[in-house]
C-alpha cells in the first residue's frame, strides 16, 4: 500500500467506532475523496484540530485496490478557517459550500476550479468579506462550472436582449421575457445578468464597493438557489437552515 499525499480541503468528519473519524476531504488534484482516520479519537492524537470542517490540510493516506474508503495516516494544517465557525450564520454557510461540493462532485473526479473557488472564497470571508456578497459569488461561479446558469441575457423564445425582469423557463435552462414566457412563475431580476457580468470580471476578494445593494443580492440569491434546489432535486439541508 503506497503512502499518497495531497493538499485539501475537509469538508466534514463525523465519529465511527470507539476511535476513528470518517472524514470528507475534497482534493486539490485527487477530487472527492472519503477516508478513516484511525486512532482520530484517542486523547493525544497525531491529527490534533487538523480534522476541523473547512480546514485547508496536506492529507497522507493508503489506498486498497477495490476499496472506497481510504486510510488517512496524517494530516498537516495549512491554514485553519475555525475561528469563523463562531458565529452561526457563517458556520451554516461553509457548511452550504461543503454539502453543495459533496453533493454535484463524484468521488475522484479532479476540480482544480473548484477547489480554488472554495478556497478563495474562504479566505474573503476570513477577511471579513460580506458573508450574503459572497455567497452569491461562490453559488454563482458553482453553477457555471457545472454548465448549470442559464443565459439571462436574452429570451429562451424571441431571443431579444430582456431590458426588463424575466422569468425562469419551467425547467430552468433559460429565461423568457414577459411577451413570451407560458408561465411566469419564477421572476428573475432585472440586475442578475449585470450581476453575473461582475462575478467574472471581480475576485471574492476584490478591494472595490460592491455595485449592488443588499436587496438586490438577496433577489439574485433566490434565483440562483432555484437553480441549485432543481438540480439537486431537493433543497440542501444547511441552506434550510440559513433561510
Amino acid at each position: 500500500m503506497p503512502l499518497d499525499q495531497t493538499e485539501a480541503i475537509i469538508l466534514r468528519s463525523f465519529s465511527i467506532g470507539d476511535q476513528d473519524k470518517l472524514v470528507v476531504f475534497f482534493s486539490r488534484d485527487k477530487g472527492l475523496l472519503r477516508g478513516v482516520a484511525k486512532g482520530a479519537r484517542k486523547f493525544g492524537n497525531r491529527f490534533g484540530s487538523s480534522l476541523e470542517p473547512l480546514s485547508l490540510v496536506n492529507v497522507f493516506y493508503y489506498e486498497k485496490e477495490r476499496k472506497e474508503l481510504v486510510t488517512v495516516s496524517q494530516a498537516e494544517l495549512i491554514e485553519s478557517f475555525f475561528e469563523m465557525h463562531g458565529d452561526y450564520r457563517t458556520a451554516c454557510t461553509l457548511s452550504y459550500f461543503a454539502e453543495l461540493i459533496e453533493e454535484f462532485f463524484p468521488s475522484r473526479a479532479s476540480e482544480d476550479i473548484v477547489f480554488r473557488l472554495l478556497l478563495s472564497t474562504l479566505r474573503a470571508i476570513k477577511e471579513k468579506g460580506s458573508l450574503e456578497l459572497l455567497t452569491r459569488y461562490f453559488e454563482a461561479w458553482f453553477l457555471q462550472i457545472n454548465g448549470l446558469l442559464p443565459d439571462f441575457r436574452r429570451c429562451k423564445t424571441c431571443r431579444k436582449l430582456l431590458a426588463e425582469a424575466g422569468w425562469l423557463s419551467p425547467r430552468m435552462d433559460g429565461v423568457y421575457c414577459s411577451n413570451c414566457a407560458p408561465l411566469k412563475k419564477d421572476a428573475i431580476p432585472q440586475e442578475l445578468a449585470a450581476f453575473l457580468k461582475w462575478v467574472k470580471k471581480n475576485p471574492p476578494a476584490q478591494r472595490t464597493a460592491c455595485p449592488f445593494s443588499p436587496g438586490q443580492i438577496k433577489a439574485i440569491g433566490q434565483t440562483l438557489q432555484s437553480l441549485i434546489i432543481f438540480h439537486l432535486e431537493r433543497e440542501p439541508k444547511s441552506l434550510h437552515y440559513l433561510k
